[in-house]
């Protein structure tokens, strides 16, 4: 076979052998670097199963996986290389990448082949604690221009799958990832630090969360900690991970400008979840997301900024009194989601939580519809220290500043279907249940100043619309809206009677 077919470098004629068992990585590298010799092009890998370690690309070059073409990741860890890289945000030693590459431009893994991460045996040593270092992805750019990835599916990965850091100009598309619901950190595409990223039409399925959006830690070098912004993710399934798309909990350089739409999430355990912590940092700001459905999750919607994995029992994270602002101290700003729609949810229509000293800021809501499953466990429906079990709850938020819910529907809820602590400049505007829990209100408001609610509606089977309580609780309005229930308003032995005022008046009741 000519080295040389009409530009393209065919692996083969590099000795590469794709019989399953011989070790072809000098072969394929060997391609890579003729081609590259040459100016770039494409390097091919034709139909076999072709084991190799990890190999790393060269500017301008294109690695094309012909259709039954499988790259299968070696088994041998001496065939991956120790590189200084970055790993759940900070720099450290790492095992190199399946297919990896540094400083490069113009660079592609394309079609419609597989790659085979043959994870388990890392799993295993990740849950044994045998391994030296951090484990490697499948594939991981660093400091690159124009990279694409297209077509390919890819399986069974070391730990994260996809994974560019600071990038820039970052296409992902008509990918498939599956790596099994159990294997640990197998995140399915992480863009990291980068910016101008486009995901679409991809379906992923994995051991954690499927799409994350991240920044770097405080630990980092500040010249490393760049944010990653100017983000769009469009047309993509997710099922089977611990978020459908995520952002955070490394985001100390900054998460901003992000589109999120036309997206259906199946079995994830969180939906759409942001999180962070005291200490990280950072802005999360400017956020758009649209055009949502759900099935069978345990929280649709999140926002932690008490995020205690990697810190449990740290008291500096989990204290939710009010403390100092600094620079370490982390911001959820901007963020607006409309057209959602989750069904067969378990844990909590919503949980929002900002911290006390710096509450999450600017959050609209509107055309949701969320409806609770008949039957549920109780679970925690974030990773916090010091949280309650929570099981078909409503909409529960505390720490928010400037929110607003519009034409926002909770139905199947045990208790409150709107619970609203220590907030301020809240609007709720057309929200609704059809399914009222006789023992409690429809909206419940603990310590929240400067409240509109207006064009909400409440069946005759609602005994209490509107309950407030707290001494901290006023300037809450009620207008315009439709209640036929027993009760539109009750006072707690907390708040102030003239902290509610109101024009409701029940039909036929004086």
């Amino acid at each position: 076979m000519s080295a040389l077919q009409g530009g393209v470098f065919n692996v083969r004629a590099y000795g590469a052998l794709g019989d399953g068992q011989t070790l072809d990585t000098a072969a394929i590298q060997a391609a890579i670097d003729a081609c590259y010799q040459q100016g770039g092009g494409t390097v091919t890998v034709s139909a076999g199963n072709f084991v190799t370690g990890s190999i790393a690309l060269r500017d301008n070059i294109t690695l094309n996986l012909e259709a039954g073409a499988v790259l299968l990741g070696s088994e041998d860890l001496n065939d991956y290389p120790i590189l200084n890289g970055r790993w759940e945000g900070a720099e450290q030693p790492t095992y190199a990448s399946l297919i990896t590459g540094t400083q490069l431009q113009n660079i592609a893994v394309v079609g419609r082949g597989t790659i085979d991460g043959r994870g388990a045996q890392w799993w295993r040593r990740f849950t044994d604690k045998t391994l030296e270092y951090a484990r490697p992805r499948l594939i991981a750019f660093t400091n690159c221009t124009n990279v694409l990835i297209e077509g390919i599916t890819a399986i069974n990965s070391p730990s994260w799958t996809i994974n560019p850091v600071r990038c820039e100009n970052v296409t992902i598309h008509r990918v498939s990832i599956i790596n099994p619901a159990d294997s640990p950190n197998t995140d399915g595409i992480n863009p990291d630090s980068c910016r101008m990223v486009r995901v679409s039409n991809c379906y992923v399925s994995v051991g954690d969360d499927c799409i994350t959006i991240k920044a770097g830690v405080e630990t980092e070098d500040r010249d490393k900690r760049a944010p990653c912004e100017n983000v769009t993710i469009t047309n993509c399934t997710m099922a089977h991970g611990h978020g459908g798309v995520v952002i955070g909990s490394e985001m100390s350089g900054g998460v901003r400008n992000v589109v999120i739409s036309n997206c259906v999430f199946i079995g994830t355990d969180r939906g759409l979840r942001f999180k962070s912590r005291r200490g990280r940092g950072g802005v999360v700001e400017d956020i758009r997301i649209s055009n949502i459905v759900m099935t069978d999750v345990l929280c649709p919607l999140t926002m932690n900024l008490y995020y205690a994995c990697g810190a449990w029992g740290d008291t500096q994270v989990s204290d939710k009194q009010a403390q100092p602002v600094t620079e370490r101290t982390p911001q959820f700003r901007r963020i607006h989601l409309s057209h959602i729609t989750a069904r067969e949810v378990k844990y909590a229509a919503a949980f929002l939580y900002g911290l006390a000293e710096m509450p999450v800021e600017d959050i609209t809501l509107s055309d949701i519809s969320i409806s609770l499953a008949a039957e549920a466990e109780a679970g925690y429906p974030e990773m916090a220290d010091d949280m309650d079990l929570m099981q078909r709850a409503g909409f529960f938020v505390r720490n928010a500043r400037g929110l607003s819910l519009h034409h926002v529907e909770v139905n199947g809820q045990s208790g409150a279907a709107f619970r609203l602590i220590d907030s301020s400049e809240v609007e709720l505007n057309g929200c609704a249940t059809r399914t009222p829990d006789p023992n409690h209100p429809i909206v419940r408001l603990d310590n929240v100043d400067h409240a509109f609610v207006h064009g909400c509606r409440a069946n005759s089977d609602t005994r209490v619309f509107l309950h407030v309580d707290g001494a901290r609780s006023r300037d809450i309005a009620l207008r315009g809206n439709h209640l036929l229930c027993e009760q539109p308003i009750a006072i707690g032995a907390d708040a102030r009677a003239e902290a509610v005022w109101s024009d409701e008046v029940v039909p036929g009741r004086p």
